[in-house]
Order: structure tokens, then C-alpha cells, then sequence
């Protein structure tokens, strides 16, 4: 039986955007969120209330920081989640 994949947040579960449309350390981290929900840069961005272009400046801006890494570790999950949905079952536990 498949398990589906948790959604990203939806607007409501947001906070309100910024009047000045700036990524915030939290919208930040909500994005990255769903980003490894999503693997597409676009619906992530969305989910934030910012565009996808604004994702990809800010990525730029923040080349070689914790950001820009974490940003390709989503990408790398999500698709590590495509690949096998139970992989994250599949880790050893720890001993209890």
C-alpha cells in the first residue's frame, strides 16, 4: 500500500507575507520545506506567497551559504522519496 507524501504548507498555514515581499528567515525555511515536499521550485515558491524568479535571486545572493546548500539537499531528498516512498522507513532505529 502507498503512502502519500506529506503536503506543503498552504497559504493559510503561512504567515503573513511582508509588505515588502522579502524572504524572511521563516518563509525560508517553509520554502525549502516544500521544496523537498514538491521538487519543483515553482510550487514551493508559490506556497510562500513569492515568485519563482524571487527563489532563484535569493539563491544566487546566497551562493555557498547554508541556504544554497540546503537547497540542494531538498532537491536530492525529494527525489531520494521518488525513487523509493519508503525509504525513510527503511533507516535503522536507534536502540531503545
Amino acid at each position: 500500500m502507498e503512502q502519500p507524501l506529506p503536503t506543503p504548507p498552504s497559504a493559510r498555514d503561512l504567515p503573513p507575507p511582508s509588505s515588502h515581499g522579502r524572504w524572511t528567515p521563516g518563509l525560508q525555511r517553509l520554502f525549502l520545506t516544500a521544496l523537498i515536499e514538491t521538487g519543483n521550485v515553482s510550487q514551493a515558491a508559490r506556497s510562500v506567497g513569492m515568485s519563482r524568479s524571487s527563489a532563484h535571486r535569493l539563491r544566487q545572493r546566497l551562493t555557498g551559504t547554508a541556504f544554497d546548500r540546503c537547497w540542494n539537499d531538498a532537491l536530492k531528498i525529494h527525489a531520494t522519496r521518488m525513487a523509493d516512498p519508503f525509504a525513510l522507513e527503511t533507516r535503522p532505529r536507534a536502540p531503545a
